[in-house]
């Protein structure tokens, strides 16, 4: 395959600066170039028998060729004007030109920027215009054919021009609007990805502070009536802030824009986590009971880390509003297409009032009283983005409080298990 040569590689450049130059430094070089043209039969030596060139022509000549300075604001005013130019030029008898330069170039921005109707005028007078012209001139068949041919050639090299520039524009914008888009859908991007972080982030903090307030309460008494347990008390108390360090730093690190590769990011929740959740629960004084019904099957990972999230999230709102000593069943059932996520507690405990997380209260009798929360909605949001279901409500015979959520199966890969 041969190279484009070096002309070729420039010309691309050169054009693109060009048009997007200023109008007037723009016509003014057009102006000048064709100025250098016209004059050329002036400076070159003349035959004995033709008469010597005057000022006068030579000043006419000039004439036809300033009104190019005005050919991209007013192209058919241009025209117009260079025409009566020329033609106020064949009585002068000057040197004759072998192009008529200043004509085609008009004639040119007519045909590449001009408008549609003026387009119409130029076609309808250019043709008897030229015609016209060369019968004052020399009247020749060969002076017609060439004039016509010359000037229906830049006709349709303007026109093209047009189509081109209006295609080049076309392609321009809509590479704009696809970059203005994928700005928009990156953005976008970015903020679903800080919402699902801020959520992992109330995740992790509602928790791991539940855990340590309900011990933390417990733990004077237990210093004065049980010294061991209340020293395992303060144990979980710490290894409950630790583990929420660790997850904040994994999470933060996300976030951050320096991309330090040093920055500590432990690997999500899987349900495999499910019994150390729980354990630790307990150590915080709930009775739970973790059961599992049917098979077991593959979930993709981001499925496991909602599951894990609703269970975390259901057990946090009881240890908040049940408090220590309430029983807990947390049960996972499996089936062919759904696994059915449901947290229940009795309703006992030594709370006081509250119900899940903000989601509404809960009378002296221990009976829900539900509205909305930003709990319950965590949970509702994590169900649907998996294409499942949440409900919430008060447990049998109106005591306690009862989630249950459920998500589809998907049929996943051991590499995709494995991501």
């Amino acid at each position: 395959m041969t190279s484009p040569s070096p002309a070729r590689v420039s010309l691309g450049p050169l054009l693109h600066r060009l048009r997007r130059a200023n109008p007037w430094v723009v016509d003014a070089v057009v102006t000048l170039v064709v100025q250098i043209a016209v004059t050329v039969p002036f400076v070159v030596p003349r035959a004995a028998d033709v008469p010597p060139a005057t000022w006068w022509a030579y000043a006419m000549t000039t004439l036809t060729v300033v009104p190019l300075l005005w050919r991209s604001r007013a192209p058919l005013a241009c025209l117009l004007a260079i025409t009566a130019a020329g033609f106020a030029y064949l009585p002068m008898h000057g040197p004759g030109q072998p192009l008529p330069y200043s004509s085609v170039v008009a004639f040119f921005t007519v045909a590449a920027a001009g408008g549609a109707w003026q387009r119409r005028v130029t076609l309808w007078a250019g043709v008897p215009l030229v015609g016209l012209s060369v019968a004052v001139k020399t009247n020749t068949a060969r002076e017609y054919f060439f004039s016509f041919f010359l000037f229906s050639m830049v006709y349709v090299l303007g026109v093209l021009t047009r189509t081109r520039q209006a295609y080049t524009e076309a392609v321009e914008q809509r590479a704009a609007e696809l970059e203005k888009a994928r700005l928009v859908e990156v953005a976008r991007a970015a903020e679903r990805e800080r919402a699902r972080i801020a959520r992992e982030m109330h995740d992790v903090l509602s928790h791991a502070v539940s855990l340590m307030m309900v011990q933390a309460e417990a733990g004077p008494l237990l210093v004065r009536s049980d010294p061991e347990r209340a020293e395992a008390v303060f144990d979980a108390i710490a290894g409950a802030g630790r583990d929420a360090m660790v997850q904040l730093r994994r999470m933060l690190g996300v976030l951050r824009e320096d991309g330090e590769a040093g920055a500590s990011r432990a690997p999500q929740p899987t349900l495999a986590g499910l019994g150390d959740l729980v354990e630790e629960v307990r150590r915080a004084g709930l009775v739970v009971r973790l059961a599992t019904e049917g098979e077991q099957r593959a979930l993709a990972p981001d499925v496991e880390v909602a599951v894990y999230r609703v269970v975390q999230e259901a057990l946090t709102n009881v240890l908040k509003h049940a408090g220590a000593g309430a029983v807990v069943d947390v049960r996972l059932g499996w089936s062919a297409e759904r696994l059915m996520v449901g947290v229940e507690d009795d309703g006992g405990g030594s709370g006081g009032a509250g119900v899940v997380a903000g989601a509404g209260r809960r009378s002296r009798n221990g009976t829900a009283v539900v509205s909305g929360g930003r709990g319950l909605v965590g949970i509702r949001e994590r169900a649907a983005a998996h294409g499942g279901s949440a409900r919430f409500g008060p447990g049998p015979e109106g005591r306690g409080y009862r989630v249950a959520a459920e998500f589809p199966l998907v049929v996943c890969s051991a590499a995709e298990v494995g991501t």
